[in-house]
């Protein structure tokens, strides 16, 4: 299967909901209490017309760059987008592929007003040249 196949595809209510995703998303992932820095786990793909929600680590291997995506950050991945659709902000078409959820202890939800408590740090920057 290549990288494409296995993302998790979604659909959007209405166009705007794309940028209340990728803002929730920059909320969402691992922490380190120590240092409140929030590691973030997944984004809001936009390719050829259709929409998919991909752990970082698969933003990698999109670009053919080394990544070591395993089941954890898949899991946590599927989780996420499984807490998206109950949110009600897409509905998820590709059911399929959402095989396993990571605990929800596994996975770090700041509320809006935390967000300024926090460094959130994203590990992948979708259409930056580096």
């Amino acid at each position: 299967m290549n990288v494409i196949e296995s993302l998790i595809k979604v659909e959007l209510a209405q166009q705007e909901d794309f940028l209340k995703i990728k803002e929730t998303l920059t909320r969402i992932g691992v922490a380190s209490k120590k240092d409140k820095t929030l590691y973030q786990s997944c984004h809001i793909l936009h390719k050829q017309g259709s929409y998919y929600i991909v752990h970082f680590k698969e933003l990698f291997m999109l670009d053919g760059k080394p990544s070591n995506f395993s089941d954890e950050d898949r899991l946590r991945r599927n989780t996420i987008a499984t807490l998206l659709e109950q949110w009600g902000l897409l509905t998820i078409s590709n059911k399929e592929g959402l095989e396993g959820l990571a605990p929800i202890s596994q996975v770090k939800i700041l509320s809006h007003k935390e967000k300024d408590e926090w460094e959130l740090v994203a590990k992948y920057n979708i259409g930056r040249k580096r």
